[in-house]
């Protein structure tokens, strides 16, 4: 389709005995800030480098930009990567870094000036075209690595864990200068990472990989706020959980009867159409979607499950509790700080956790 950039088909990698890549269908749209994420071993990394043209699949079948990509080398493909450890060259200075693969494509060297030039201008190193690399921070060596990459125009841009080596405070000043790039330069990204709230903050769209399949694709909200799978919503976020029996399905609601005999035996959900009366399901509720009250005081939302506060953090913008509730559960809750002084609650008082019943999710248990 004209409107994709990638379109990957059936594609299968096996490393000895292990399944790396089990038949993964999916696409990549034009100008998209894709991500693939997932735990170790999920298969992104062999997904990644079968793009790159490092792994030749057993099967399947992979385009760029409409063109097959079999029997096409690395250095022929429409693609560039941004390695995790960047991969400079040391005795290169900052412009020398990036022409150089215009050099190997012998560019005339007044373009490559100007290429360079606008690169550098592009990830605001234009002042450091003349530092070595050893001279730069983490966060620079990023940018050089980066325009490296996009001074030869590619149709995608690959990256590897790209701010993994960087400390939290620069990762997330960066995951927003790399978002105001892709958007400025209008090339697809597709970024591999196992770091869930890089892969939210940047993506329009990502794909969840577990055990070489894709679990789930979709934009970061739809995988956070709905997930498909149990596995999802466990991957993506902080969840609490209930487990039990689903039963009496009706208008879109149902009622969880819960497995441990020390919860409530009823407990009214949402329930997705088309699940089964009878399967064993877990419903999925978000720290920030449960409330926290006192115990048997005033009027509960949809759902209540008495507990006691077992700690207790501050963190600026919101408290964390863990309280635990009824059958030794822990659920923990994230409340926001509307006050100053003296936290909500203090450890050791009893509470009645709340929530809504449209705020939860169930899921089946397979």
């Amino acid at each position: 389709m004209a409107d994709l950039s990638i379109d990957i088909r059936a594609l299968v990698k096996r490393h000895g005995a292990t399944l790396a890549v089990d038949h993964i269908t999916l696409d990549v749209r034009r100008g998209e800030f894709f991500s693939i994420l997932g735990p170790s071993g999920a298969g992104k990394t062999s997904l990644l480098r079968m793009l790159a043209g490092f792994e030749t699949p057993d099967s399947g079948e992979i385009l760029i930009d409409g063109r097959s990509m079999a029997g096409v080398p690395p250095n022929r493909r429409p693609v560039n990567l941004v390695f995790q450890s960047y991969a400079l060259f040391p005795h290169l200075s900052v412009a020398g870094n990036v022409a150089f693969g215009l050099e190997m494509k012998r560019v005339p060297q007044a373009e490559i000036g100007a290429r360079v030039a606008a690169a550098l201008e592009l990830v605001q190193l234009g002042g450091k075209r003349d530092r070595m690399p050893g001279q730069l921070s983490g966060g620079e060596q990023q940018r050089v690595a980066l325009a490296r990459a996009l001074v030869n125009r590619p149709a995608v841009v690959l990256l590897d864990e790209p701010l993994a080596a960087l400390d939290q405070q620069l990762r997330r000043q960066m995951q927003a200068e790399l978002k105001s790039i892709q958007a400025q330069v209008g090339v697809t990204f597709v970024c591999v990472t196992h770091h869930q709230e890089e892969a939210l903050a940047l993506s329009d769209r990502l794909a969840v990989m577990h055990q070489g399949r894709v679990a789930q694709i979709g934009r970061p909200q739809d995988l956070y706020e709905s997930p498909a799978t149990h596995f999802v919503a466990q991957f993506i976020g902080l969840s609490n959980e209930l487990r039990g029996t689903v039963a009496e399905p009706q208008a879109g609601q149902a009622t969880l009867v819960c497995a441990d005999p020390a919860l409530p035996n009823r407990i009214r959900v949402a329930l997705p159409a088309g699940f089964r009366a009878g399967g064993a399901g877990v419903l999925i509720l978000r720290p920030e979607r449960v409330q926290l009250a006192p115990h048997a005081g005033g009027a509960a939302p949809d759902n209540a499950l008495p507990g006691t506060v077992e700690t207790l953090r501050y963190i600026g913008s919101e408290w964390h509790c863990v309280v635990r509730i009824a059958g030794g559960i822990a659920w923990t809750v994230h409340l926001p700080n509307r006050m100053t002084g003296a936290p909500p609650w203090t450890v050791g008082d009893r509470v009645s956790v709340q929530w809504n019943m449209a705020d939860g999710v169930v899921l089946p248990l397979s």
